[in-house]
């Protein structure tokens, strides 16, 4: 049965995620899995969880911790160095001062990260340890021959891609039981798959669960390392759900962001987060913004498909067929769900495409009547009343 818990701060619900990692041989959980919209502070309890791992010595200095984490702040340790000058020597740039990257070089970890990052992109790298920087490479074919172009500047998703198998790489010394990361307790992951596409972001899912699970001595399904995952992504957040849940003893959450009056979280322990159901809010929120772009089209005619399969329609026009403006709905959904739009380069649309897509989501959520869960209409009150 699904309840919902009451907190006055994220350092609270820091402690309740230790609670449930720690607790007693009934109430032990291996995970904690948790959804929670953007802004809502995912990003701020990771380092809430990490900073009550820390111990410190008389002079406040870091005696021991117990967290591995990743977040923004992990991927802010890597930037790019363009080579504006010259335009041609181009790498990213691995902040040295940090403790992140203390001893790798004896680690041989380029060919842990390769395991990981082959399996998504096709790119070569190199780590330059004494210099602490990453170039990378990729193979062309010109004129029938395979060429190697070197320094070249990756895109955003590789870019997110390499620094998530980096990552990986030290989570598999933590399983190993290397005796560098000997000190980790918990692994704490926050949103890893911004920037990628729905392939990408059920290959990660995956591809984590299963680096995490292993079994014991009898042959039971296991956590090899107390783990706490959270999401904005609904996809990537239903396909751990699955994973994990009819392996391991997880707990699994929604959190909610009060404002001046705290944050719940609801649990739940039956239904999956459905991932139709999420974007649907999503785009009603953004249509409700006027912030609309064109590749929000793509989403909602995704949408149509999945209502289209459900319905067991050969085409998506029958979920629009009795709409008022049908014709004119098709042409737009067929116009700017194949325009070549980026999200890495978003385009708000102007005013009557605007309105154009919140006809046919309005005409389609009327004719459709999706039911939204609790979270999403208590979300769109406190916006209302914000």
């Amino acid at each position: 049965m699904n309840s919902t818990i009451d907190f006055n701060s994220l350092s609270d619900i820091a402690q309740h995620f230790r609670k449930d990692l720690l607790g007693d041989n009934r109430s032990m959980k291996d995970l904690v899995l948790f959804f929670a919209h953007n802004r809502t502070g995912k990003t701020r309890l990771s380092m809430k969880f990490k900073e009550l791992g820390k111990v410190l010595d008389e002079d406040t200095n870091l005696h021991s911790r117990d967290t591995l984490y990743f977040n923004a702040f992990t991927e802010d340790l890597f930037y790019w160095e363009n080579d504006l000058e010259n335009d041609s020597e181009r790498f990213l740039k691995m902040n040295s001062k940090s403790m992140f990257f203390s001893g790798l070089h004896e680690l041989a970890l380029d060919s842990k990260i390769a395991v990981f990052f082959n399996n998504y992109v096709d790119v070569k790298f190199h780590i330059d340890y004494e210099n602490s920087k990453v170039s990378f490479s990729r193979e062309i074919v010109v004129d029938e021959e395979t060429k190697e172009v070197e320094n070249i500047k990756i895109s955003r998703g590789e870019e997110t891609l390499f620094i998530w198998s980096f990552f990986l790489a030290i989570c598999q010394l933590v399983i190993d039981k290397d005796p560098a990361y000997s000190w980790v307790k918990f692994i704490y992951i926050d949103d890893p798959i911004s920037s990628l596409d729905e392939n990408n972001a059920i290959a990660v899912a995956c591809d984590l669960a299963n680096l995490l699970i292993v079994e014991d001595a009898e042959g039971k399904q296991k956590v090899s390392v107390k783990t706490v995952i959270s999401t904005h992504h609904s996809l990537f957040y239903n396909i751990l759900f699955n994973e994990f849940g009819r392996r391991i003893k997880s707990k699994r959450y929604f959190l909610h962001n009060k404002g001046n009056e705290g944050y719940v979280l609801q649990t739940t322990t039956d239904t999956p987060f459905f991932h139709h159901i999420a974007i649907l809010s999503e785009l009603r929120k953004v249509a409700d913004s006027n912030k609309i772009y064109t590749f929000h089209f793509n989403s909602l005619r995704s949408i149509l498909e999945k209502t289209a399969t459900f319905f067991g329609y050969e085409k998506i026009d029958k979920c629009i067929d009795g709409l008022d403006d049908e014709v004119l709905f098709e042409r737009a959904l067929q116009l700017f769900s194949h325009g070549k739009y980026s999200v890495f380069d978003p385009k708000e649309m102007g005013e009557d495409n605007k309105d154009l897509f919140k006809r046919i989501l309005n005409s389609f959520l009327e004719k459709y009547e999706f039911y939204l869960p609790k979270i999403f209409v208590e979300d769109k009150q406190k916006e209302l009343t914000a």
